[in-house]
């Protein structure tokens, strides 16, 4: 959900006719956010940093050559429903329960032996894998020589038997693929999203969620920086002031993606129209359930687009376990403010909380933020005790984060020169109920790819006035 919004401000400049009105939903409240002195910009601190071990990787020729034997993925199962299951919740007791499980990420090193059995060493060793992916959140396989390559990454994840699904977000055009037929996707590694700060999320909206992803690193950045980050979900639930967690839990949040700025002196009757137009014409390209809605955040003629009512916890659907299932800290405006930031005026989300549409005070983002320090970032050497639970992946080529979706949040700190990483998300292969029986049409790929170009064409290096 990161860039969705861009992709609909595409959408929406390419609209020119009016639909009929439909009724004002939500009353414009004081602005809040958008119109103060824009606070100081910093980098998130982490609680762990590995140290890199620059390890060479191959060519780009090299990386990207796709095994041509293999049969193509390009129409692969669409990306999963949200499997919710969030009622009932004592957030006492999940916070308890939280506090018992083992640490995220699991590190698993290559021996020479491993790397000597190529993809053997993860087909032999599935069962054991799979089980502490459940366990641990998230899997750090390092040093492996196999997944130095498109193909013989393509090799470890069939190994385990997963099975490859379209990005939540593929419908948005903001999606490129690394290699399109073996379902590899670029990460964001453009040069004009270089300088942005991705905060910790679940690669999910309200109404679809990859079961499991595959992260690997193909090249670092050429000139630093680019940590991957992780977080664990369930170590952010037991950490949260449970007051906090308690008053988020029973509000409900809902996240706008995308800002569109109308001048507040047009007719009721065109606004309106716009709104209408927008809802009808543009919105259900996004595979997203979301409602138009005027000024919340405060700005005179800001039509926003906001997803649907959602729980900040979730039940594992595995496991059964409470965690933090959201995107509250990539997407919270006020914390965006306060980090360095690519994303122009109307890519600035913003998180409100559900009941009253006002968006979430400063104090609850600071909680958030500080609980959030259980991930994985690149940091400042002043860390606080707040920020103990970071840790700031130094990938490295053949590096792969494996997650559970539902369990560890990610994220990926600023970079410099060229990088690139890239991810294979995964439906539920164990279970043809939760994976649907959707697959990819691949004839209606014509938005994703002008959305991408368009993209391609923003300048190197951009940089945001929020304010």
């Amino acid at each position: 959900m990161k860039f969705a919004s861009l992709a609909l401000l595409t959408s929406l400049a390419a609209t020119s006719a009016f639909s009929p009105p439909r009724p004002h939903s939500h009353p414009p409240t004081a602005l809040r956010s958008t119109l103060q002195s824009p606070p100081e910009r910093t980098a998130p601190s982490a609680g762990r940093v590995p140290e890199w071990e620059n390890r060479p990787g191959l060519s780009p020729e090299e990386f990207m050559a796709s095994d041509m034997s293999k049969p193509d993925l390009s129409g692969m199962w669409e990306c999963p429903l949200t499997r919710w299951n969030s009622d009932g919740i004592d957030v006492r007791e999940a916070q308890r329960m939280a506090r018992r499980v083992p640490g995220c990420p699991l590190e698993i090193r290559a021996s020479q032996t491993d790397n000597e059995m190529g993809a053997r060493y993860f087909s032999e060793n599935r069962d054991m894998i799979r089980s502490k992916l459940l366990e641990h959140g998230a899997i750090w396989f390092r040093g492996f020589e196999l997944m130095k390559s498109v193909k013989g990454n393509r090799q470890m994840h069939e190994a385990l038997g997963l099975d490859p699904c379209l990005d939540p977000l593929h419908s948005s055009g903001l999606r490129k693929f690394a290699s399109e037929r073996d379902a590899l996707y670029e990460e964001v590694n453009k040069p004009s999203l270089r300088q942005h700060y991705i905060g910790l999320h679940n690669e999910s909206t309200a109404k679809r969620t990859a079961a499991y992803a595959a992260f690997v690193c193909f090249q670092r950045a050429t000139e630093g920086g680019g940590r991957f980050l992780v977080a664990d979900g369930a170590a952010i639930l037991a950490e949260l002031d449970t007051q906090v967690l308690e008053k988020l839990y029973e509000r409900k949040i809902r996240i706008s993606v995308s800002n569109l700025d109308i001048p507040p002196a047009l007719p009721g009757v065109v606004k309106e129209g716009i709104r209408g137009l927008v809802d009808v014409a543009v919105a259900p390209k996004f595979d997203m359930d979301l409602e138009m809605i005027y000024e919340s955040d405060g700005k005179p003629g800001r039509l926003q687009a906001v997803e649907t009512a959602e729980s900040p916890i979730n039940r594992h659907p595995v496991t059964g376990m409470p965690v933090w299932f959201n995107n509250a800290h990539n997407h919270a405006r006020k914390l965006r403010d306060r980090r360095p930031c690519g994303v122009p005026e109307v890519g600035m989300t913003e998180v409100f909380y559900a009941d009253t549409m006002e968006p979430l005070t400063l104090e609850d983002c600071m909680e958030i933020k500080r609980s959030r320090s259980n991930l994985v970032i690149i940091v400042h050497r002043n860390n606080s005790a707040s920020e103990k639970h970071i840790t700031a992946l130094s990938m490295e080529p053949g590096d792969v984060l494996l997650v559970d979706n539902y369990r560890a949040l990610h994220g990926r700190d600023v970079f410099q020169g060229d990088r690139f990483h890239a991810v294979t998300w995964f439906t539920w292969d164990q279970n043809e109920e939760w994976r649907g029986n959707e697959r990819r049409i691949v004839e209606k790929n014509a938005f994703n790819q002008a959305i991408n170009k368009m993209m391609d064409w923003l300048p190197k290096d951009f940089e945001s006035n929020q304010n």
